[in-house]
């Protein structure tokens, strides 16, 4: 406590020091809770002390090198040895780094990865336990990572296979068009040959030595930094890096690592491609511009935040057109990304609706010069600003409970591009400085500054039989936008309202109020009825959690009012709330953290909202004006449906949804009542009518709900928000139950080939199994203990012994209502050659299990990562909103170790064993593979 109090008095001394004296060209101060320091031999440390998540810690090794180093004949070896280095290191042997992390409860993929680009490669372990001398174990494999990947001959060919299919598995028609536009998005230069994933030819045939050699080049002390972040002593960690990492020896007479530019080109450089599995167009216009590499200024920090606000203030005019049916485009977005770590791109990206690539491009490009023209408004300025406070606010008053991933990423950028990492109340003293004195032409200017002549791009994704957009014809749309002289400022009508105006509220009481003593919550029973269980937990500070739940669904919706029901929660959100479209309504939120969003489950419809302490009341407004100010607009349904029919347009060559379609179609029959496919008469029967009829079914009576609030607001100041908000609710006496409507397959037993077009062979397998088995807790943890063993299993032998998939994927799910079905399924996409092995392999260790071969230690890596989750969930607030809802639903406590940690520590082989016997017999299945035609 006193150490971290003693951060927090620097942290103020440098704020207040700082806020006295501010010029533009004076340097950001940067965060003195970072820890950093270079030891001799070059290599770079950050510590970050954080109790986020209580009792563990990430670690990170940043490698400052990726694929763009690679020769001709090496493409592809920077991410065949980011794979290599989970094969074997010097004090991991083999599959060592993983069996070790996994025994303390870490799953490879979400806690355990890593990730190569252009021109760095990031390997993480997140949240591991700090017991057990965890800490000293990461070091060591950070050590390893850095210095000592053994790189052994059988290991390196036997990976060829997964890298191979993952290539296979990532090839579809975006893909293919992405790397034939690198050239024109990269200049040119080695960018453009130089995609991660590499060449086939290469990761097939290249020497053992050849990866050794990438290696001892460019995994070196100079070019790799690491990062402790979480639950841990600064100081001791400090220690511990020095004398484990000072012994590398630094590379003699190292190659130069450097940078490639991306030139500047005059004239606007224009690819257009198409692919027989791409029937949607799209259109990328970039300008790109050189990245600082320094760190920041305040005059930095200024263009940075002006520059957000320019994107924020578009994208809401881009989304006000994007709400009207007759807008020629169904999505866009302007937006500043990474084009390389010397090169950033503006790019305004947009989906034209069929055959309107013209019209899209050349609305888009008028109101880009609008914007270039006349800049914005200072009743836009004003909003944007004040969403920028807000998120300030909310960084500072939640800093505590930040992931580890936000403060990895702001180590990453101060490593590789030597952005500062500034104290979030430190760098917002400057900010408001900022605000204060901004005027509506700092942003006229920068974004002229941003839309220059020069260094512009267009890529096209065109499609077969629509008139695409041609070079000439773009480079006349823009000449003609730039040079209009009918263009007129934007005008912004919209200011001065409220959320609530216009609605009056009658508010109601408290009629009781009751500890729940078994979950530490309080039951309020309100003057109309509705009942609202809450629990004050600031495990996430300044965050509120509201759920309101009510049983029905679309279990309730008839079979001709499916489709409609299907959308209804779409056209809901774009419609907007009370008199205001949804344009309107985030203009009203503007600097507010205040949100909710409703879903239509089968058998339930629920209302889920989030907001910060102080927005609170907005929170339980925006609730309140679900039930009683529902917004419905004729022409967003318009909207809604042509968005379907461009979904349906892009599914008829989409691999991915033609193989959905025909699970559809083999497993319940092609014209199922309550399982359609999206075709044109599924559209055709939504009708605004049945809309609104739906929700008001759904929704209309409040009395119906019952709602749960958890979050950092105490009783005291959320009771009179209750009584205003919620106890005035009018209600009905609605008391619904869902049905159960449960769909037989076609057949218990289902295996076939299915034949798709296919421009990259590859086959897809599918396998699903379902039980009628009775739900219970342990029975639920049995099912996912099978689900993960066997994913952990098919790790092993699917992907690393044979190299046949890039992965397969187990997953499980355990339904109690509308009746007890538990769901296991499997699914990879392999070599079509070895589909028949990987099958067979596929069921030979689902047979080992029912027989009892269980390896104790995969048992033991689960069940450790089931507990892990269970402790570092009770961290969030999510853990205690699900805590109340499943005591009131389900009756038990999830906080309760006997709910939870003594079920799984309670599990054994024999309990498995059985359980999976019992699981398999009679059991329904479906085996489809997908093939070539």
């Amino acid at each position: 406590m006193k150490k971290i109090l003693l951060i927090s008095i620097l942290t103020l001394n440098i704020s207040q020091a700082f806020s006295q004296s501010q010029n533009g060209d004076q340097l950001l101060p940067d965060n003195p809770r970072f820890v950093k320091g270079v030891l001799e031999n070059g290599l770079t440390y950050y510590i970050y002390p954080t109790q986020s998540v209580k009792n563990a810690a990430s670690y990170y090794i940043i490698s400052n090198a990726g694929s763009i180093l690679e020769e001709d004949n090496q493409s592809g070896l920077a991410h065949f040895l980011e794979h290599m280095a989970f094969n074997g290191t010097k004090n991991f042997p083999d599959k060592g780094i993983l069996n070790t992390l996994q025994r303390h409860g870490a799953v490879f993929g979400k806690d355990i990865n890593a990730t190569t680009l252009f021109d760095e490669t990031i390997y993480h372990m997140d949240n591991i336990p700090t017991n057990e001398q965890m800490v000293d174990t990461c070091l060591m494999i950070l050590h390893d990572w850095a210095n000592e990947i053994t790189l052994d001959d059988d290991e390196i060919d036997k990976e060829r296979g997964v890298i191979l299919e993952e290539w296979r598995t990532n090839q579809n028609g975006r893909m293919r068009l992405l790397v034939a536009s690198l050239p024109t998005l990269f200049i040119n230069t080695k960018y453009a040959k130089r995609i991660p994933i590499g060449s086939t030819d290469v990761i097939k045939n290249f020497k053992h030595e050849a990866l050794r050699k990438f290696y001892h080049d460019w995994y070196r002390t100079d070019l790799q930094a690491i990062a402790i972040i979480g639950d841990v002593d600064a100081k001791e960690v400090e220690n511990k890096i020095k004398k484990i990492f000072s012994g590398i020896p630094a590379l003699k007479n190292p190659k130069e690592r450097t940078l490639i530019t991306i030139p500047e080109n005059q004239k606007m450089l224009y690819f257009m491609g198409m692919d027989k599995e791409v029937s949607t167009s799209a259109i990328q216009f970039n300008i790109h511009s050189h990245k600082l590499l320094r760190k920041q200024t305040v005059n930095d920090l200024k263009d940075n935040l002006v520059e957000g606000m320019i994107f924020s203030m578009f994208n809401a005019r881009i989304e006000e057109l994007m709400q009207k049916p007759d807008a020629p485009f169904s999505y866009a977005v302007l937006n500043m990304g990474d084009l390389s770590r010397t090169e950033r791109n503006m790019t305004l990206l947009l989906t034209p609706k069929p055959d309107k690539q013209y019209e899209s491009f050349k609305l888009l490009m008028r109101e880009f010069n609008r914007a270039v023209k006349f800049g914005f408004t200072q009743s836009e300025i004003d909003r944007a600003i004040a969403t920028n406070k807000n998120m300030y606010e909310q960084r500072i008053s939640t800093l505590e409970d930040m992931p580890h991933l936000v403060f990895a990423m702001a180590i990453q950028k101060n490593y590789l591009e030597n952005l500062t990492i500034t104290d979030p109340a430190t760098e917002y003293e400057v900010a408001k400085k900022i605000f204060a004195e901004l005027a509506p032409d700092d942003f006229k200017q920068h974004l002229n500054k941003l839309y220059t002549q020069k260094n512009r791009t267009l890529i096209v994704t065109g499609v077969a039989g629509e008139k695409n957009l041609q070079e000439a014809d773009a480079l006349k749309i823009i000449n003609d936008a730039e040079n209009d002289t009918t263009l007129t400022p934007y005008k912004d009508e919209f200011s001065g309202k409220s959320l609530i105006s216009g609605i009056e509220i009658q508010p109601g009481k408290i009629r009781s109020e009751k500890n729940i003593e078994a979950i530490g919550a309080t039951l309020f029973e309100l003057s109309n009825g509705i009942k609202v269980y809450y629990k004050f937990t600031d495990k996430d500070k300044d965050k509120v959690l509201l759920m309101a739940d009510s049983d029905g669904g679309l279990s309730l919706v008839s079979d001709d009012d499916l489709p409609a029901a299907e959308v209804t929660t779409t056209l809901a959100d774009l419609s907007g709330l009370n008199e205001y479209n949804a344009t309107q309504l985030s203009k009203i939120l503007a600097g507010k953290t205040a949100g909710n969003a409703i879903k239509i489950n089968e058998i339930n419809e629920v209302i889920m909202g989030s907001s910060s302490t102080k927005d609170t009341e907005t929170l339980l407004q925006l609730a309140l004006l679900r039930f009683i100010k529902p917004r419905f607009d004729e022409k967003s349904l318009e909207v809604v449906k042509q968005n379907l029919e461009n979904e349906m347009l892009e599914n008829s060559k989409n691999v991915q949804a033609r193989i959905s379609d025909s699970i559809l179609v083999a497993v319940f029959g092609k014209n199922n009542p309550r399982k359609r496919l999206l075709d044109k008469q599924y559209i055709d029967d939504i009708t605004f009518d049945k809309v609104k009829e739906v929700y008001h079914q759904r929704f209309g009576d409040p009395g119906d709900f019952t709602f749960f609030i958890a979050g950092d607001i105490k009783k005291e100041a959320l009771k009179p928000l209750l009584e205003k908000y919620i106890a005035g609710m009018p209600v009905g006496k609605t008391k619904e139950h869902w049905k159960d409507n449960y769909i037989p397959w076609l057949s218990d037993q289902i295996k076939k080939d299915i034949f798709l077009p296919m421009e990259t062979p590859k086959n897809i397998v599918q396998i699903r199994y379902e039980k009628d088995l009775e739900w219970s807790l342990k029975n639920q943890y049995l099912l996912r203990t099978l689900s993960d063993i066997l994913q952990l299993r098919y790790n092993t032998t699917l992907r690393e012994d044979e190299g046949g998939t890039y992965g397969a994927l187990v997953y499980n799910n355990f339904d109690k209502r509308p009746r007890e079905i538990g769901t296991l399924g499997v699914f990879f996409e392999c070599n079509p050659k070895l589909t028949d092995k990987l099958l067979k392999i596929t069921h030979e260790e689902m047979e080992k299990i029912k027989k009892g071969q269980i390896n104790p230690i995969d048992l033991q890596k689960t069940l450790t990562n089931y507990i892990k989750e269970e402790e570092q969930a009770q961290e969030k607030n999510l853990f205690y909103i699900d805590q109340l809802y499943t005591y009131v639903k389900d009756g038990y406590n999830i906080a309760d170790p006997k709910n939870t940690t003594d079920i799984i520590k309670s599990i054994t082989e024999e309990d498995l064993k059985k359980f999976t016997k019992r699981f398999f017999k009679n059991v329904r299945q479906f085996e489809l593979v997908f093939k070539p035609q």
